[in-house]
């Protein structure tokens, strides 16, 4: 697997897969339709690519780890390791978490047309609230959730569940209710998955303006 796995990352690496160099397989076998693999293989190697093309790629590959990967290799320390573990898990983490909240908060913002304030760590701890809008005198609490459909987002309602004394307080305290707003991935940005909860925010800033 090991083998594999080096093998497999230094291909994809160097391209020496792409069509370009290998020809159009997926095309190509459905064109040829084999009904054996070795009817396939002669197939490829008369209308794709020659045997040869494919053994040079090969000698490519073979010199791209031994030489170059292994260079490199060679220039990595165990500091290297340490910090790049860090700046994954640590850095990049809460760097992909704080663009993804100020993308959704400020959607929020723009159909609003009110402001969005991060909520002091003390209503954090509290009252489970991570932003909150305010509304003459009085607050509306909000938490905002990155999910992954069908994996994240029962966790996310158990939560709900065991917050919801907290979210009842907030209420009693500042007058506004607590609303949950679920961000997902739609093509290269985050939207708001459960967009009836902006309704719901605009008829409770509306109560509160009465």
């Amino acid at each position: 697997m090991a083998k594999e796995w080096i093998l497999n990352s230094a291909m994809n690496r160097f391209q020496l897969n792409f069509k370009r160099n290998v020809g159009a397989t997926s095309e190509s076998i459905r064109r040829c339709s084999p009904e054996s693999l070795e009817q396939w293989r002669e197939y490829y190697f008369s209308h794709v690519r020659p045997k040869e093309h494919i053994e040079e790629l090969g000698k490519r590959l073979y010199v791209k780890i031994t030489e170059v990967i292994r260079s490199e290799v060679e220039q990595v320390t165990e500091q290297d390791c340490v910090e790049y573990m860090m700046q994954m898990v640590i850095d990049r983490t809460y760097e992909g978490y704080v663009t993804e909240i100020q993308t959704i908060y400020g959607q929020l913002e723009k159909e609003l047309g009110v402001k969005i304030l991060s909520a002091p760590d003390e209503w954090d701890r509290l009252f489970n609230v991570d932003f909150y809008i305010q509304i003459d005198g009085k607050y509306i609490g909000l938490q905002i959730k990155p999910v992954n459909t069908g994996i994240q987002l029962p966790e996310i309602f158990k939560e709900y569940g065991l917050q919801a004394d907290t979210h009842r307080k907030f209420t009693e305290v500042f007058g506004g209710k607590v609303f949950y707003l679920f961000s997902e991935k739609v093509g290269e940005r985050k939207e708001i998955k459960n967009r009836e909860a902006i309704e719901e925010i605009r008829k409770e800033i509306e109560r509160l303006q009465r």
